[in-house]
């Protein structure tokens, strides 16, 4: 599946600025229109490290209201959530009614990091398939719409970021042994990825692949689906 992703797409920045104004527009109009109606959203960013999450998830912020949505980041469990069942702190970020909650990594970081790096036993990220699904399925049937993105970059790009990254003072931070680390694993977690994408994506919840080596082409194709699905639920 990720084989045949057309990592080479791409668009001029020129034709980027006259099609991603127009565009912002319509998703702050949506955006008001959905809490209007009391239609919640949830909208998930997984991905490579490096693949550019943060920076789309910054373009979306700068185009809809900031009244309206909450942005989650989630990596290291607290003490707290470890004495909780695994969804409890995704289930309690979900948004009220007419609000939008991005998240930034989810509830799919267990059947991913965890399972690769074997934090965890096989028999819980074999079940955690079937927890994820309930609970989509739930927030679905109550009315929600669920985005979910996967940012999908080459093993080569993802090596030619980190290096960037190193480079840069005031981005070196970034990088950890632990990236490196899945970066070595590249192959390995293609076979979760893809898994994860075959299992998981609904017709009503489905996955949207994002070709992020280019960020305007990637930032534009996440606004588009973002249209259409606000679109659809109205």
């Amino acid at each position: 599946m990720l084989e045949q992703v057309d990592l080479k797409l791409s668009i001029k920045k020129s034709e980027y600025k006259k099609l991603i104004e127009p565009l912002g527009y319509r998703l702050d109009e949506l955006e008001r229109l959905c809490r209007f109606n009391g239609i919640p959203i949830v909208v998930v960013f997984e991905g490579w490290e490096a693949s550019g999450k943060g920076s789309c998830i910054n373009r979306l912020m700068r185009a809809i209201d900031p009244r309206n949505f909450k942005v989650h980041y989630f990596h290291i469990m607290s003490r707290e959530e470890l004495l909780r069942p695994y969804l409890w702190r995704f289930a309690i970020r979900v948004p009220s009614r007419g609000f939008m909650s991005i998240f930034d990594r989810s509830w799919y970081q267990r059947v991913l990091e965890d399972r690769i790096e074997e934090k965890i036993p096989d028999y819980i990220w074999r079940d955690t398939y079937y927890e994820i699904e309930t609970f989509e399925r739930q927030l679905i049937d109550d009315g929600y719409v669920l985005i979910k993105f996967w940012l999908h970059i080459s093993r080569e790009e993802q090596k030619r970021r980190f290096k960037k990254m190193e480079k840069d003072p005031m981005e070196a931070w970034k990088i950890t042994p632990d990236d490196w680390q899945q970066h070595l694993k590249y192959s390995e977690y293609c076979f979760a990825i893809e898994e994860m994408l075959q299992k998981t994506s609904t017709s009503k919840a489905p996955w949207t692949i994002i070709e992020a080596e280019d960020k305007y082409f990637a930032w534009l194709k996440i606004f588009e689906t973002l249209r259409y699905a606000m679109e659809n639920a109205l």
